[in-house]
C-alpha cells in the first residue's frame, strides 16, 4: 500500500509545472520532432498522422497536439521555467490567406517540424541517400518564417535589440532526422557517419544568421543518444553482443555517431564565440542528461524496460517494429508512460523529457549554464 501511494506521489509531482527559474520573456524554436508542438499537424505534410490522435498527447493534455509524444516536451519545460505560455507553432496562423486565426507570437514562436532535416532533400539525394521524407520544412526554411515573423516584433533596430535582448532562441536538436532517414532506410552507417560535417556546417550557420538578425542568447543542443532509441535497436537488432555496451545494452556504433555530431557541434560553437563575443552561445548536453537514466533507470523512477516503447507493437524486442507504429490498429500503449524514456519507438516519453529539461534548467548540462545568462 506504500508502494502505491508513493508511486501515485511520484506521478503527481512530475505532472506538474517546472518551478519559474528563468527569466526570458519570449522563446524561438528551430528543430523536429523532439521540439514541435504542432507545425507538422497543421501543415498537412502527412496525411492523417498517428500523432494526431491519442494516445499522442495522453498524459499532459489530454488530447492530442501534435506533439510526437505522450505529453510535454523539453521546449515546453524550459517555457514553463521562463513563466511562459507554451510556445504557438508558427503555422498556427499562417498558411490560409482567409484565416481568421490569430496567434500572439509575442511570447515566441516555434518554428520546429516534426521529421525536419539540417540539409535538404535534394542535398541527400545527390549523395546518393534518395529516402522518403516526412516534410520539406529544413531548417533553412524555418529561417526564412523567423525572418517573416521579425517584422511584427519589432520595428526598428534599437527595438529589436531590446526585444531580442530579453529572448530565448534554442536551434535544434536538429540533424538528427538526417541520419535517421537513411539509417531506417537500411542505407549503410558510414554514409551516416559521413553526413556529420555537413549537418554541423548548416547549424553553425544557421545560428551565425541568427545572430546577425539579433539573437543574443542561443542554445544549441546536441544530439541523444540514438544507440538507445527502441526503433534504430530495432533495425540494426545486431547478433554481436559485444557492439552493445554492457551497462545501458544500448548499441554502441550509434552512440559514436552521437558524440561525433556532438563534438564536431561543439567545436564549431567555440568559432561562433570568438566571432560573435557579444552572444551567449549556448551549449545543451541532451546525451549527457539522457544517459544518466539509460544508464540508471530505477534511480530516475523508469521501472518499465527503458530501451523498450510504451507505445507501438508488441513484437520485436524493443516494441518498435516499424509494421504497427504508436497510435496504429494493432499497436497498444503502456498502462505507465511515466515509467518508460522511450515513447513510440524514436521519441520520449513527457517523463524522459522533463528529466533532459531539469539538466539543462540547474544548468548541470548547459555549458556555459543556462541558468546563469
Amino acid at each position: 500500500m506504500l508502494f502505491i501511494v508513493a508511486l501515485a506521489f511520484l506521478v503527481s509531482v512530475r505532472s506538474l509545472p517546472v518551478k519559474p527559474t528563468l527569466h526570458y520573456e519570449s522563446i524561438f524554436n528551430f528543430g523536429d520532432s523532439l521540439s514541435d508542438t504542432g507545425n507538422l499537424l497543421i501543415s498537412g505534410d502527412v496525411d492523417s498522422p498517428t500523432i494526431g490522435n491519442l494516445p499522442y498527447g495522453q498524459t499532459f493534455f489530454n488530447r492530442s497536439t501534435g506533439r510526437c509524444s505522450d505529453g510535454r516536451l523539453i521546449i515546453d519545460f524550459i517555457a514553463e521555467a521562463n513563466g511562459l505560455p507554451y510556445i504557438p507553432p508558427y503555422l498556427q496562423s499562417v498558411g490560409t490567406k482567409f484565416s481568421k486565426n490569430f496567434t500572439d507570437f509575442t511570447k515566441g514562436a516555434n518554428f520546429a517540424v516534426a521529421g525536419a532535416t539540417a540539409n535538404s532533400f535534394n542535398f541527400l539525394k545527390k549523395r546518393g541517400l534518395s529516402v522518403t521524407m516526412l516534410t520539406n520544412k529544413t531548417l533553412d526554411i524555418q529561417l526564412d518564417w523567423f525572418k517573416k515573423l521579425k517584422p511584427s516584433l519589432c520595428k526598428t533596430k534599437p527595438e529589436c535589440e531590446q526585444y531580442f535582448k530579453k529572448s530565448l532562441f534554442f536551434v535544434g536538436e536538429i540533424g538528427g532526422n538526417d541520419y535517421n532517414y537513411p539509417l531506417l532506410a537500411f542505407r549503410s552507417y558510414n554514409q551516416a557517419m559521413d553526413l556529420v560535417p555537413f549537418v554541423i556546417n548548416k547549424i553553425i550557420n544557421v545560428t551565425s544568421a541568427l545572430i546577425e538578425e539579433g539573437a543574443v542568447t542561443l542554445v544549441v543542443p546536441g544530439n541523444l543518444p540514438i544507440g538507445c532509441s527502441a526503433v534504430l535497436l530495432e533495425r540494426f537488432n545486431d547478433g554481436r553482443r559485444w557492439l552493445y555496451d554492457p551497462k545501458t545494452q544500448c548499441y554502441t556504433p550509434l552512440n559514436v555517431l552521437a558524440k561525433l555530431h556532438n563534438a564536431k557541434l561543439r567545436k564549431g560553437l567555440m568559432t561562433l564565440r570568438k566571432k560573435y563575443p557579444h552572444a551567449k552561445i549556448i551549449y545543451a548536453d541532451y546525451y549527457g542528461s539522457a544517459m544518466q537514466f539509460f544508464s540508471s533507470p530505477s534511480k530516475y523512477g523508469f521501472t518499465g524496460s527503458v530501451l523498450k516503447a510504451c507505445c507501438g507493437g508488441k513484437d520485436g524486442r524493443y516494441n518498435a517494429k516499424p509494421n504497427v507504429r504508436c497510435g496504429e490498429k494493432g499497436s497498444t500503449t503502456c498502462e505507465n508512460p511515466s515509467t518508460y524514456a522511450n515513447w513510440d519507438g524514436i521519441h520520449l516519453t513527457e517523463a524522459a523529457y522533463r528529466h533532459i529539461a531539469n539538466g539543462l534548467i540547474s544548468g548541470h548540462f548547459t555549458k556555459p549554464p543556462l541558468n546563469n545568462c
